[in-house]
């Protein structure tokens, strides 16, 4: 009845509607009388009309700019991809790309292809889009920037820095001096020309670097650290130089361009300490990602394009404006990989790009036609890697690294990429650099770039380190090993007691290995070293304190629940104890049955029986991240509920069912190491009916009389678990208990869960 009912409707108003729109359109013809009508002419040939329309279309300069668009993406994502395959980092594909779409190569073998996509009147368009891809990327980098990082990190790292600014800035101020005649453009003062060559040479690509150093997996190694504090330290001081030589190239003089470093300062302190403070109050009620919504995503770019517009009117360049945006955001890491995730992708993977290709069509590197070019070229690339990889390397030595460490930091650090061609543009489009000396530097760009990847391989060959192997006891299959991953470092602590329990008296027999994973959405790159050290010191000093032999593993993950599977299995570990954290288990069912045991039944009552009533959770008591751990480990797995676990000395272990008779041989290694009173409770009344539980009862009470006992009682007071240390049960156990929200559930003491 409805759908006809839908139906007359639909008819009703779609034909009343249409003659309507046929009528007056009809009376409307009468309007034109009078009135002088031009018609378009209707040619005789429809297909010579309709490729002219096409043509027409095509020709338009949104057309262009999307065909633009897509060109560039689509090349840049391909040289990308072609040299990430060879080792390199995909910015020197993208790089590369840019020039190649340019007059050097398409330009000069395609060059009506060229003049089609790229037409002179589309180039203004394609500057302004790119420049805010810029925009947006340096906004990222500054907030991936910790402003703390200078006072927090080792004052060798400062100073490494700082000379890797100073040598090369020297050395290409008096390359300046050399080469101002002949290529500096007509009517350029000599200090802005060798200014931009000095800051051209001092440049470092942080995200270029600290791309090499992920790769490399030597983010949490003192040389990764160190690296990692020099290249922000130079970012941040080279922009600051970048904005006073732009002052006094845009003022004309020195003393106009005091007035201009005056508003710059001054801008900066408004910023610090007036506009950060505000950021950061509402980065704190919204430092999550349901919070973050529209209209507190709009403060953040409102503030990010004022203060790129101040910067640019005060005269030091929007993307200066754009950096300090990003340095001030507030500094939890939560909140910028939100916010980075918001910006990232449509800067790096669509507006990047246009910015490579830009630069790349003022790339001539046809006009480098001459040899005498070339050596100038040569000797430009020679000027730029002396100054910054040796000038980097003997700095490292200087305040005491050894030569293999001081040489890499020298690589790393010579690695322009990216940030030389903002800088460079930027000099262009001041009218500082000439076409040709602006091609030269680009070349430089591109080849100390590319040199990366090579010198730290070649680095490494020639100081070969011996191999430092995982320990032989770990391979050791004779030996009980257990492995630890917890969260945070009480839980780290109070999961090693348990282990510690299990294996006290064996320590030539047995393994403990501690492992704490963090994601790496939540942890700067600079922090690594520290956040390590915070992590595992407390549980290594627990350790010393139990006297308990312990390996200690830290890793940055991007996958938590399954480096912890392919450590487990990988390892060949006896057990697995993982505790209930932040990092592996937040928000699961399982912290909600916590929640859910203190509230299921009057704490005064007494323990009796299975309520019998229908479970809340009727598949299973863990998500599917838990499942996952569960399923996937090829060893025993303990999932430690912690209610201040103080000793190991009172265990109850409840037995529901014959499979349950595993848990003896745990009550056997408490009594044995821990001297641990063990407490079986014949729940299901299956030890009485079960042999084999009965003969390993009577083994452990041969050895260590009085040390276990039987439990038959179905009715259990809260006294007795008060009494109680820790409670250990079987999986299959704990999901009864849960689907029947048994009210032993809330007065348990610890509990340690035990899939076989």
């Amino acid at each position: 009845m409805n759908n006809i009912k839908n139906s007359l409707f639909y008819v009703t108003i779609i034909g009343g509607f249409t003659a309507l729109i046929y009528w007056v359109i009809s009376k409307g013809a009468a309007l034109e009388v009078g009135r002088q009508i031009v018609k378009k002419k209707i040619e005789s040939n429809h297909w010579n009309d309709f490729t002219h329309s096409m043509i027409e279309n095509l020709q338009h300069p949104l057309a262009i700019l999307l065909a633009q668009i897509v060109t560039i993406i689509l090349v840049a994502r391909l040289f990308g991809w072609g040299f990430r395959k060879i080792g390199q980092p995909s910015v020197i594909g993208e790089m590369i790309a840019g020039i190649v779409l340019g007059p050097s190569l398409v330009g000069m073998y395609f060059p009506e292809f060229s003049a089609a996509l790229f037409p002179a009147a589309s180039l203004g368009n394609l500057q302004f889009l790119s420049q805010i891809g810029l925009i947006l990327f340096m906004f990222v980098i500054g907030m991936e920037l910790d402003l703390k990082v200078l006072k927090n990190k080792a004052h060798e790292a400062v100073v490494i820095s700082h000379a890797s600014i100073v040598i090369p800035f020297a050395l290409g101020l008096s390359l300046a001096y050399f080469i101002y005649h002949r290529f500096a453009p007509v009517g350029v003062e000599f200090s802005s020309f060798g200014l931009f060559m000095g800051i051209a040479m001092s440049i470092t690509a942080f995200p270029v670097l600290a791309r090499i150093v992920q790769e490399r997996g030597m983010q949490k190694t003192k040389l990764g650290t160190i690296v990692i504090t020099c290249a922000a330290a130079d970012d941040i001081t080279a922009w600051c130089i970048l904005a006073v030589v732009i002052a006094i190239v845009k003022a004309g003089s020195f003393t106009s361009a005091l007035y201009v470093i005056g508003l710059a300062i001054l801008y900066v302190m408004v910023m610090l300490k007036v506009v950060r403070p505000f950021l950061k109050r509402v980065g704190d009620l919204n430092s999550t990602r349901e919070s973050l919504n529209k209209p507190v995503v709009a403060i953040f770019f409102i503030t990010l394009l004022f203060s790129a517009y101040v910067s640019e009117l005060i005269g030091i360049h929007a993307l200066f404006g754009a950096f300090l945006a990003g340095a001030i955001m507030p500094e939890n890491n939560k909140f910028r990989n939100i916010f980075i995730e918001k910006v990232e992708d449509v800067a790096i993977i669509v507006l990047l790009p246009l910015f490579f290709v830009f630069t790349g069509l003022r790339t001539q590197i046809g006009l480098l036609n001459d040899p005498e070019l070339w050596k100038i070229t040569g000797l430009i690339i020679a000027v730029a890697v002396v100054g910054k990889f040796f000038g980097s390397a003997l700095a490292a030595k200087f305040v005491g690294q050894n030569w293999k460490d001081s040489l890499a930091i020298g690589a790393l650090m010579n690695t322009r990429g990216l940030m030389e061609l903002v800088v460079l543009n930027i000099g262009y489009d001041l009218g500082v650099l000439s076409t040709e000396i602006f091609t030269m530097m680009v070349i430089m760009a591109l080849v100390t770039t590319f040199m990366t990847g090579p010198a730290l391989d070649f680095i490494g060959f020639i100081f070969k380190d011996k191999i430092t192997a995982i320990p032989q006891e770990i391979g050791n299959k004779s030996k009980y090993k257990i492995l630890l991953s917890f969260a945070t470092p009480e839980k780290g602590k109070q999961l090693l007691k348990i282990a510690n329990s299990l294996v006290k008296k064996q320590p030539d027999n047995s393994i403990v290995t501690a492992m704490h994973l963090s994601l790496s959405t939540e942890i700067h790159s600079f922090d690594v070293k520290d956040h390590e050290r915070k992590m595992l010191v407390p549980v290594i000093e627990e350790s010393e304190r139990l006297k308990q032999n312990m390996v200690s593993l830290f890793k940055v993950s991007n996958d938590i629940d399954t480096d912890i599977i392919d450590s487990a299995n990988q390892g060949e570990y006896d057990l697995l104890l993982v505790g209930l954290g932040q990092s592996i288990f937040d928000g699961t069912l399982l912290g909600k049955i916590l929640g859910f045991t203190t509230r299921i039944v009057n704490p005064d009552r007494l323990i009796d029986k299975f309520t019998g009533k229908e479970g809340l959770f009727e598949n299973s008591p863990f998500d599917e991240r838990t499942r996952h751990i569960i399923a996937k480990t090829k060893m025993p797995v303990g999932i430690f509920i912690d209610k201040e676990l103080q000793e190991v000395n009172q265990v109850l272990i409840p037995v529901f069912s014959k499979e349950d008779g595993f848990l003896i041989e745990y009550a056997k290694k408490l009594i044995n190491n821990n001297g641990s009173q063990i407490t079986v409770l014949d729940a299901g009344g299956e030890v009485k009916n079960t042999r084999e539980i009965q003969e390993t009862i009577r083994s452990i009470e041969q050895i260590a009389p009085n040390h276990i006992m039987i439990m038959h009682d179905r009715i259990i007071k809260k006294e007795f678990l008060e009494t109680q240390n820790l409670m250990i049960i079987s999986l299959d156990s704990w999901k009864k208990l849960i689907e029947s929200q048994s009210t032993w559930l809330n007065n348990t003491p610890s509990v340690l869960i035990l899939k076989p």
